[in-house]
């Protein structure tokens, strides 16, 4: 990956709408080139997929939950048990396995508290769990879905 890749990539975190040929002029390069690389960038992986990104509160799900869970099961069936059916609730946008004090964090996305007493009520019945700990996100203070490019190689 070189420094165009970086430069496409950048621009297409941004807004992935963006004419092809707008892009190429960004860079430096005809629209054939242009086009090439962002294939061969999805061939390989590095682009999963475009998406919209939609405004939570427009939808009604706008206050974040960010809920931590710990087990005091280790073994691969409750992992997958609880993994699938983590899964199986849309308001759970985020799942993580952790190291430290937590297991695992879940992010959360419902219009309110009794949204997320719901979300509470269908993931106790998913699996055993030893606690569940909850917060609430008071403001978003950044939100990005970009990832930095200066890493990559």
């Amino acid at each position: 990956m070189d420094i165009i890749d970086r430069k496409i990539l950048g621009i297409l975190q941004q807004d992935a709408d963006i004419p092809l040929g707008e892009i190429a002029e960004r860079v430096h390069l005809s629209q054939t080139p242009c086009w090439r690389r962002i294939q061969k960038l999805r061939a390989a992986g590095v682009i999963r997929k475009q998406v919209a990104l939609c405004d939570p509160a427009a939808l009604n799900v706008g206050v974040t939950v960010f809920v931590s869970v710990r087990t005091n099961q280790h073994t691969q069936a409750w992992l997958e048990r609880f993994a699938k059916g983590v899964k199986e609730i849309p308001e759970v946008v985020e799942l993580y396995r952790m190291s430290g004090d937590v297991d695992y964090l879940l992010r959360v996305v419902v219009p309110d508290i009794a949204g997320y007493d719901a979300v509470y009520k269908k993931l106790i019945k998913v699996a055993d769990l030893y606690d569940v700990s909850s917060s609430f996100a008071m403001e978003q203070m950044k939100y990005t879905t970009a990832l930095p490019l200066n890493y990559a190689e």
